[in-house]
């Protein structure tokens, strides 16, 4: 390999980093999105539930 090869190996490479690290960005906003998705869904479950169990609640 010449010394012209390596260089743009090196900065193919790089590039390929920083769209690596910018994906995973993404992914851990994603996630992180979700997992307040998934919270509010289980908390309307409780409230659901109790509600449900309530001797207040007509049928």
């Amino acid at each position: 390999m010449d010394k012209h090869m390596i260089e743009q190996r090196l900065a193919e490479l790089k590039r390929n980093q920083v769209q690596g690290e910018q994906q995973l960005q993404k992914l851990e906003t994603q996630k992180r999105e979700l997992q307040a998705t998934l919270q509010r869904i289980s908390g309307a479950i409780t409230v659901l539930e109790e509600l449900l169990d309530s001797p207040d609640t007509p049928d």
